[in-house]
């Protein structure tokens, strides 16, 4: 995973206990600035010495502290964050953090993650004087360094113990532009190419020799040249799928509404706005062995879009006549030539989830439908977790709550599966 801007960023920030812990607050305010999704972790000492609601407040998330949380560890929750985030950041990471690291130590839900981990790490160290210069923890840097951890810091200055040198961690505005550098850079751990294949991918090459198209993100139906109809889709549950296509060895067609992400390494990115140029680019990319439309195409466009701003005026709103617009996941599935040998929709719902995503197989004429609610109080739309049921003619299969990646790599293993087998 490289090239990734840091407002489209997953961070997973972990706060040490430590005095200059304040800081991290700022951190993340920043990072919210630019647009970074930040999700917390905090260690017991940690929690001395700022308060987890005030965390929550900043990040929009809840803060996770708890390794034994029966709610948060149900589907392995430590795994889920540590590989749904871009980039794990430690700030302050005390001298006690960085032992731990060091030595692979799992004994919190801190150090927990930082172990499951298939990211980068970046850390910004916060000790005494002593603490920093002492051979252990030197010994610790060196270990990490050369394990490809990355360092902010630490800064020299007063400390609160009132001594004076290295040691002072990092100013958030200096965390904030390494955290932005590092995302330049492939920010995915040289792990060995079996790891975590098997749950998750099946065999790297599953899908070699075959191509497939994914669409996803929104559409936009101008109104005019200012407005137009949209919805809330973040793209990120297509684009995980368009990565996991590729990790699996096919070549893969990623046509994309407008949504601030980068496509994944080797992924072919067509880039479009409207339904209609959506069907366009997905038609033109066949022949296709799968396709899958986990976009959300606007079901309606404006007939005759204004060529200028529409002006407010004594006469009140203007009327606007809507059209329906093609319905590509149908059309793709019903051609009498060049039909992608499977065809997959996908059904985002608010209420009866199951029983309109069976309407929507059978008038699509699809394969297979994945299904999820994005009723109120969800995070389906621009979160990094999904819950979903697969809907065939025959059956429904529930899958438990985890990351969009993982969702997209088992969805990517079902499929390769179906080519050789009858959905």
């Amino acid at each position: 995973m490289s090239g990734i801007a840091l407002s489209s960023a997953r961070v997973l920030l972990i706060i040490g206990g430590g005095v200059s812990a304040y800081k991290s607050l700022e951190l993340i305010r920043r990072l919210r600035e630019r647009g970074a999704r930040v999700r917390v972790i905090m260690t017991a000492a940690a929690k001395q010495f700022i308060a987890p609601l005030s965390a929550a407040a900043l990040s929009g998330d809840k803060v996770y502290d708890d390794l034994f949380s029966l709610t948060d560890e149900a589907e392995m929750g430590h795994i889920e964050m540590s590989r749904a985030a871009d980039l794990i950041v430690v700030a302050p990471a005390t001298a006690d953090l960085l032992a731990r690291m060091a030595q692979g130590l799992a004994n919190d839900l801190a150090s927990t993650t930082l172990l499951a981990t298939d990211k980068v790490a970046l850390v910004a160290p916060a000790m005494n004087v002593r603490m920093w210069v002492h051979p252990a923890t030197q010994r610790n840097v060196a270990t990490l360094r050369a394990q490809g951890v990355l360092f902010c810091g630490p800064d020299d200055g007063e400390m609160a113990c009132g001594e004076f040198g290295p040691g002072r961690m990092a100013e958030p505005q200096a965390i904030v532009a390494a955290v932005e550098a590092a995302l330049t850079r492939p920010t995915l751990l040289n792990l060995p190419m079996s790891v975590g294949k098997n749950a998750n991918a099946g065999d790297a090459a599953t899908l070699a020799g075959r191509h497939v198209i994914v669409t996803a993100g929104p559409t936009r139906e101008p109104i005019d040249p200012v407005r137009y109809i949209g919805n809330r889709s973040s793209g990120l549950q297509g684009y995980a799928i368009a990565q996991a296509a590729r990790e699996a060895g096919a070549r893969v067609t990623l046509v994309s509404g407008p949504v601030a992400l980068t496509a994944p390494p080797g992924v072919e990115l067509l880039r479009v706005e409207t339904a209609q140029e959506m069907l366009g680019a997905a038609t033109k990319a066949l022949p296709a062995d799968i396709f899958i439309g986990a976009a959300a195409v606007a079901d309606w466009r404006v007939e005759q879009a204004g060529e200028s701003k529409l002006k407010k005026n004594a006469a009140g709103p203007p009327a606007l006549k809507l059209i329906e617009n093609p319905d590509i996941v149908s059309t793709l599935a019903h051609l009498n030539s060049g039909r992608p040998r499977v065809v997959v929709g996908f059904a985002a719902e608010t209420e009866n989830l199951v029983e309109n995503a069976r309407r929507k197989l059978s008038r699509k004429g699809c394969d297979l439908i994945v299904a999820n609610s994005v009723a109120p109080g969800t995070t389906t739309f621009g979160g990094e977790f999904n819950a979903v049921q697969i809907v065939t003619r025959d059956r429904v299969e529930p899958w438990p709550q985890m990351g969009k990646l993982d969702v997209a790599r088992r969805l990517v293993r079902l499929l390769a599966q179906s080519l050789d087998n009858h959905i």
